[in-house]
């Protein structure tokens, strides 16, 4: 392969082409062909031939890209590319194992394609479509089946070497796969794709050990899964919990978008609802308080009207306005409405419930914010006991409220009383997850809103299920 500044010189010097709209033209073009030499010149030999200029080839191959692959005699080849690729795929056979590992992998990502994720046992024939099982089922099944299917490809040059359990395959290769296939056996193909990368996504992708699948799956994810597949919402929560928060709130974005747009959901839906509660926490965690402020007091109403004023996301979105309120710079306003937040909490929830304990620890907090120090030690003193009762002494959230108290005994002019305790802050802090608040003292909620009824769990396709039983 060319690198890309080689191959779009070369698409200029075999045209003649000229001026800064050309040259932009031949690096798409050159990205587009992947730098196969074999396309550049099959590519230049028809813009010769033709008289189009790079920029004009450029849209017409976005549209027509099979067609034009079959199209251009290159100079010193006898054949062009859809020929050289058909002749090995007829090579392989069509029905086989190998040609169904290559139209599966011609529905995801180009690069880095995770086979030993994707290609495990539990799924049977009864899960795909009937063109697809015969040939997929067994790669799924058998290890010996799929090793073979690889050397099959590789013996052709079809894809990369295998690395890591990782392959690649040209961009050119997946467009003439699809491109022969009737579009139903296509579309077959892309729904086997999206369920395996769907059931391959891990369940909960907030925890560091699910960090590699969810990165080695995100490309594939991207290409392959619909915008409101289980498998897309935990691709977002990987992406905010693991650090890129700005990157979380553009996908929960899209997703919340997708869903308003979906007719089977719409404005109103719980996910929709949860979608845009996602929206305006990543919001907030990638720093732009004032706007997630802003969009849960958009969100609360309508969850108000949708779910009910105490139900558990109600109630989520109402914490969660606070808390944006305080860190947007009105701390006063924060503790009155976590104030007014926490009997409705106890009614609904119990005295030791945890979202209850963690709002009259968010109480407190913005409490001390607001210039009330002997209050705010007051209040977590009496909350230390239930926590050490309901969770235990070396819980990340006993040592914060542990630490918080150190705090707020030091600010209410007692500091050495904070003293001794002052040391658990720094174990406060060392048992917050990535995604937790930004003051040290507030461990990240237990189980954070997610979906619908406050769960994080997943509503299992049928090839999760037959993974999971298998």
């Amino acid at each position: 392969m060319l690198d890309r500044a080689v191959a779009a010189w070369f698409l200029l010097d075999r045209t003649g082409a000229a001026g800064p709209a050309e040259e932009a033209a031949a690096v798409e073009l050159a990205g587009e062909l992947g730098g196969l030499p074999l396309a550049l010149e099959q590519a230049g030999a028809y813009m010769q031939a033709s008289g189009r200029g790079i920029a004009g080839y450029l849209g017409l191959f976005r549209s027509r890209r099979a067609e034009l692959l079959g199209r251009g005699d290159p100079a010193g080849y006898d054949k062009r590319v859809a020929t050289t690729w058909a002749l090995a795929f007829a090579e392989l056979g069509g029905a086989g194992p190998a040609a169904g590992l290559l139209r599966l992998m011609a529905c995801c990502a180009a690069e880095d394609i995770p086979l030993d994720l994707l290609l495990r046992p539990g799924p049977t024939a009864e899960d795909f479509d009937a063109g697809v099982a015969p040939v997929l089922v067994p790669l799924l099944a058998d290890e010996l089946a799929r090793d073979e299917a690889v050397a099959g490809l590789r013996r052709f040059s079809l894809i990369s070497a295998p690395r890591n359990g990782l392959v690649s395959v040209h961009r050119l290769v997946q467009a003439i796969t699809l491109a022969q296939l009737p579009a139903a056996e296509a579309q077959a193909w892309r729904r086997a794709a999206a369920a395996l990368i769907d059931a391959a996504v891990p369940d909960d992708a907030l925890l560091p050990e699910a960090w590699p699948a969810c990165a080695a799956l995100l490309p594939h994810a991207q290409a392959a899964l619909d915008l409101t597949s289980d498998g897309m919402w935990q691709i977002a929560r990987y992406l905010g919990f693991s650090g890129s928060r700005p990157a979380a709130r553009d996908l929960f974005q899209l997703i919340a978008d997708a869903y308003e747009e979906d007719g089977a959901y719409g404005t109103e839906h719980p996910r929709t609802l949860t979608a845009r509660h996602n929206v305006a926490h990543w919001t907030g965690m990638a720093g732009d308080a004032v706007t997630a402020r802003d969009l849960f007091a958009g969100l609360l109403p309508v969850r108000d009207r949708v779910s009910g004023a105490e139900d558990p996301d109600t109630l989520d979105a109402r914490f969660a306005l606070a808390r944006w309120t305080g860190e947007a710079g009105d701390p006063a306003a924060a503790r009155d409405q976590v104030g007014t937040l926490l009997p409705v909490c106890q009614r609904v929830s119990g005295p030791e419930h945890w979202r209850t304990l963690q709002t009259r620890h968010e109480l407190a907090y913005w409490t001390g914010l607001a210039g009330d120090a002997a209050t705010a030690r007051d209040r977590l003193a009496e909350l230390l006991p239930m926590r050490e009762r309901v969770f235990s002494p070396e819980h990340p959230a006993t040592l914060a409220v542990r630490g918080s108290l150190a705090r707020w005994t030091g600010e209410a002019g007692d500091p050495a009383a904070a003293r001794p305790a002052r040391h658990t802050a720094a174990h406060a802090r060392a048992g917050v997850r990535p995604g937790a608040p930004r003051h040290p003292e507030r461990p990240r909620q237990p189980r954070r809103l997610d979906r619908e009824g406050g769960r994080s769990g997943r509503r299992p396709g049928p090839v999760r299920r037959a993974a999971a039983g298998a």
